[in-house]
């Protein structure tokens, strides 16, 4: 009963921040084609491919694709979910510089297990949930876990993933639970990345919904 009163206020909590902003949704994968995204390592393009109006992601070797645009202000929604196996995979946020693996980014982790953690690639420095200033030098991940226990659908099964990006901050939700949180972020703008880094699973309803200032 606990667990289906907190799922009731966050998915509330969630509406409400949907209904602040901008309503209007733009796709980053249209369904159709990869137009609007790049390739990296360029020769990983065979490992990604098209479904039914989703997005087949092989998983190996590691690789990612990004976004052409730079974003900053958005609610972003996705919606992934295992074709095998359940392993490893994730969201790259405000990614900047040169490709590499991996390139200078806040990685929403998807994980199997895990989904929600935050790892910090590169020289970053935020205000973690508990109010603690965390810096990282770029020679070594940062890992911010998640705040509960995995709020995840058996592997199979659809997962929805909501991330916030409002200036200096970002909230993840996993199906509809606030999962992480991170503030005065050094960065608040960049590319967004999906990662191959496991086992084949698929991404479908892939958009942003821009959200106004302050």
């Amino acid at each position: 009963m606990a667990y289906k009163k907190i799922l009731i206020l966050h998915i509330l909590f969630l509406c409400g921040l949907l209904t602040c902003g901008c309503d209007s949704r733009y796709y980053l994968f249209n369904g159709k084609d990869l137009a609007g995204w790049t390739f990296y390592p360029p020769q990983s393009k065979n490992i990604w491919s098209l479904g039914s109006g989703t997005l087949l992601c092989a998983g190996n070797p590691d690789a990612y694709i990004r976004t052409s645009k730079q974003y900053s202000n958005y609610h972003l929604h996705l919606e992934y979910r295992w074709r095998g196996f359940p392993s490893n995979s994730g969201v790259l946020l405000h990614s900047v510089g040169a490709d590499k693996l991996w390139p200078d980014c806040f990685e929403v982790q998807l994980r199997s297990g895990d989904a929600g953690d935050i790892i910090i690639h590169g020289p970053a420095t935020v205000t973690g949930a508990d109010g603690k200033r965390l810096v990282t030098n770029g020679n070594s991940f940062l890992l911010i876990p998640k705040a509960m226990d995995s709020s995840e659908n058996p592997p199979g099964q659809w997962n929805g993933l909501d991330i916030f990006c409002k200036n200096n901050s970002i909230q993840v939700f996993v199906n509809g639970f606030l999962q992480n949180r991170l503030n005065d972020l050094s960065r608040s703008a960049g590319s967004i990345c999906l990662q191959s880094q496991g086992s084949a699973l698929e991404f479908a309803n892939i958009y942003i919904v821009p959200m106004s200032q302050p």
